[in-house]
């Protein structure tokens, strides 16, 4: 498998730290979520220009991810990131994990909830968030995995 053709329309530069590799000389499954984490927060805050973390109306619902090759020690990771689906009160977001050489490492989708924290409740993507989308993303067509 290949990276994909089209740039995402964020994306988020992290270096492999010695912490995040495991006895076997290469980045443990488990910390990848946390990169996929660190790259949804920073396309959300893009995004939603927010002040603090607490204000993003969000909560993950569901993450996958397909590994492909080994990240290692010293590398620099590309995490680019983007909205493949909208729902009514989830959407869905992209992820495609590449080093700078152009090696594909892994693939991921999350499933993210539009959610209140105050009321504890689910609530409808609004019709801004919608539009702001549209813009950061600028016709962005996510890939077929």
């Amino acid at each position: 498998m290949k990276p994909s053709a089209t740039p995402f329309p964020h994306t988020t530069r992290i270096e492999v730290a010695f912490r995040d590799i495991d006895a076997m000389g290469h980045v443990n499954n488990a910390v990848y979520l946390s990169y996929l984490e660190t790259a949804r927060i920073k396309f959300m805050t893009t995004l939603q220009e927010v002040g603090h973390l607490r204000e993003l109306p969000i909560i993950l619902a569901e993450a996958t991810v397909r590994y492909l090759s080994p990240a290692l020690f010293g590398e620099m990771l590309l995490i680019g990131t983007g909205v493949s689906r909208l729902g009514n009160k989830s959407f869905d977001m992209l992820h495609e994990i590449v080093v700078e050489n152009g090696r594909l490492i892994a693939t991921a989708r999350s499933v993210l909830v539009m959610y209140d924290y105050v009321s504890e409740k689910t609530f409808p993507i609004p019709d801004k968030f919608r539009q702001q989308l549209t813009t950061m993303q600028n016709d962005w067509q996510s890939p077929d995995w």
